[in-house]
């Protein structure tokens, strides 16, 4: 058995912390009402922010550097997401090219947690490289060892939980769930599918009493009302997570 460098671990977690200020970034612009343009600028004094500018919505205080007017989600609370993100990747260290579609889902699985919590909506721009992404590295994973079978497996789980979502969006309309949680799903199926039928099941499940924890939290402090709508994105998100940490560690079935 090949051990892999000590080193390799804190140069994830480097790597992660790096990529934080476009995901930042990615959270800031796409926070915004279903049907408007992108954010470009500061909400506040409408500053131009971008990795190529200096206002530092790039760091963990997230300020603009014009009005001091707060940019994007809570300070620290993307990095701390991410942190997650690493630790979950570092723990479960599997096959090189599964790693890299993890990394990549969870890449795009963050900010459209945050973008959903702040605005109840996953934009298209977000969920469909997530998913491409995804299908494309596990069929790579596929081809260099670990075969078809696992890959198709993912594409069904991914088409099946992206349809089921659907099917109760078109079904119940307000009450069931949006579009955008069907894309997400379709993304995280084919993830968690990839490691056997039972995983994307566990995940829902997480997802799901997550959702009612958070939800039953909420009642109790008066922070919401029986008729209130909790995005679901972020629940899925975590289960997700959650259901990869559980169930992945003896690699495709």
């Amino acid at each position: 058995m090949v051990t892999a460098p000590r080193w390799i671990g804190p140069a994830r977690l480097l790597a992660a912390l790096a990529v934080t200020p476009l995901l930042r970034l990615a959270v800031h612009r796409h926070a915004v009402p279903p049907g408007s343009a992108p954010r470009i600028g500061c909400a506040a004094c409408h500053a131009p922010i971008g990795l190529a500018r200096p206002w530092p919505v790039l760091g963990p205080a997230a300020r603009c550097g014009r009005c001091a007017a707060r940019v994007g989600p809570p300070p620290g609370s993307v990095e701390a997401a991410v942190v997650g993100a690493a630790v979950l990747l570092l723990l479960a260290g599997p096959p090189a090219v599964e790693l890299a579609a993890m990394a990549w889902w969870l890449g795009w699985a963050v900010p459209l947690a945050f973008v959903d919590a702040a605005v109840h909506r996953l934009p298209d721009r977000l969920t469909g490289p997530a998913a491409l992404g995804t299908w494309l590295l596990l069929g790579v994973a596929g081809a260099l060892g670990a075969g078809y079978p696992p890959w198709l497996r993912a594409t069904a789980a991914g088409l099946g939980l992206g349809l089921l979502f659907a099917t109760t969006s078109l079904l119940l309309g307000r009450r069931g769930f949006g579009l955008g949680d069907a894309k997400l799903a379709v993304g995280a199926g084919l993830l968690l599918g990839w490691y056997g039928w039972a995983v994307p099941v566990v995940g829902l499940l997480l997802a799901f009493a997550l959702s009612a924890v958070a939800a039953l939290g909420l009642l109790a402090t008066g922070r919401v009302r029986w008729s209130s709508h909790l995005p679901f994105g972020p629940f899925l998100v975590l289960g997700t997570a959650a259901a990869l940490a559980l169930g992945q560690g003896g690699g495709p079935a």
